[in-house]
């Protein structure tokens, strides 16, 4: 098992090139399976998550091919649509092929899903949405057994709004008879990601990035090639690494369009940002000026930035308030950013932090995919030695993340845990 060390009190300085977003690699690669034709698809990151789905749709007879970030993907038959416990427990975007082999193939086996401990984030509203076009569910020995002889376009309104339920029924739709009207829809650009390379495969889709998306099913999908757009998640960790630790950098490969909520923010907080052709320049504050942020579904405050925000925070001026209205058990970052000397109380869904002068090197734990993000954060901009155990969360998500952080200056490695 790894641990990440890291010698903090260095200013982050350079480039820095953006990896392709593992938030839109995971359910384009699960498109694989609507059509028999070939998806080629480049810029995809060297993530955990990604390897652990491309083993999950290798079991279903998917024949993949990676050479250096591009992938070949072909389900030409799509043997067993069956999606095994020992996958899915570890990745929550395995329900992800439920739609997509419901579609293709009338059946699926998929096991309820995994992930991280941050919530319910319950898969009944991907289920009601199926049942509207027509397909009978039942669950039995923690696996969701879904059949249809056909999937028929609906009219569904999310009752909250789901991303991955919006891209599995958006999937599940490209293929039924008739029109499908998803209200409420998620706006992310992960899902407008997903619509384009599924246009490219010869579905009919539009409204994806508004609430409301409409699909009028096709018969088949064809071959397509689509580059996935860059991880705006892993974009904003490291501006606000740059905050917190002092210094400069150019964010290189992504459009600052998609960051306009956590740019807003670091901009009053203090930082200098600006929007140049070739990425987001960023030059950290003098000072951290305390400032409040509520989450919510985009275009609003992401709750994927919740955790490196809160790190921020604790090296502010003031006081601020973090408001978490997306999961219900994202705050387990707390008690160990305190173990670094934060001082952050918890009230209800709100947490307060009172800004520190400084932070303290010290052994942690990522309890999380954006948890684990925080802390290195944090221990990037500590006083002394911190470490970093169960970074296995962190590589769900970031790729080569201490390698990148090196390239700017920061003294930080990868470590075998000596028990």
């Amino acid at each position: 098992m790894d641990k990440i060390v890291i010698q903090g009190g260095r200013k982050l300085e350079g480039e820095v090139e953006i990896s392709g977003s593992k938030n839109a690699a995971l359910p384009i690669m699960a498109a694989s399976l609507l059509s028999a034709q070939s998806l080629v698809l480049s810029n995809v990151p060297d993530l955990k998550d990604i390897q652990t789905l491309s083993h999950l749709l290798e079991g279903m007879g998917v024949k993949i091919k990676n050479s250096f970030g591009t992938w070949k993907l072909q389900a030409k038959e799509i043997k067993d649509p069956h999606a095994p416990y020992d996958l899915v427990r570890t990745m929550r975007a395995s329900i992800l092929v439920l739609g997509p082999l419901l579609a293709r193939t009338g059946r699926a086996r998929v096991s309820l899903p995994g992930g991280c401990a941050i919530g319910a984030r319950p898969i009944d509203r991907h289920l009601r949405g199926f049942e509207q076009m027509g397909a009978h569910i039942e669950l039995q020995g923690g696996y969701v057994e879904a059949k249809a002889k056909k999937l028929k376009g609906a009219q569904i309104l999310f009752e909250d709004v789901t991303v991955t339920g919006t891209e599995n029924m958006m999937m599940a739709a490209t293929l039924a008879i008739g029109t499908t009207i998803l209200g409420n829809a998620a706006r992310e650009p992960e899902v407008v990601d997903l619509a384009n390379v599924l246009k490219q495969m010869g579905a009919k889709i539009t409204g994806a990035g508004t609430d409301t998306i409409t699909i009028e099913g096709v018969p088949l999908l064809h071959d397509a090639e689509y580059q996935i757009m860059a991880d705006r998640i892993e974009a904003g960790t490291f501006l606000m690494g740059v905050c917190m630790t002092g210094g400069e950098l150019t964010a290189r490969g992504l459009s600052a369009e998609y960051l306009g909520a956590l740019i807003a923010k670091l901009e009053e907080v203090g930082a200098h940002v600006e929007i140049q052709k070739e990425g987001i320049f960023i030059k950290a504050p003098s000072v951290i000026k305390n400032a409040n942020v509520v989450t919510q579904p985009y275009p609003g405050f992401a709750t994927d930035f919740q955790a490196q925000y809160m790190a921020l925070m604790t090296l502010s001026s003031g006081v601020s308030l973090v408001t978490e209205n997306i999961f219900e058990n994202r705050y387990m970052h707390i008690a160990e950013l305190a173990r670094m000397g934060a001082d952050i109380k918890l009230e209800g869904k709100t947490a307060i932090i009172q800004g520190v002068p400084h932070l303290i090197g010290a052994p942690v734990m990522a309890t999380d995919l954006r948890a684990g993000a925080s802390l290195v954060l944090a221990g990037l901009a500590a006083h002394g030695i911190s470490e970093i155990h169960r970074v296995y969360h962190i590589d769900r998500g970031y790729e080569h993340i201490e390698k990148k952080f090196r390239k700017l200056g920061a003294r930080i490695k990868r470590t075998k845990v000596k028990y």
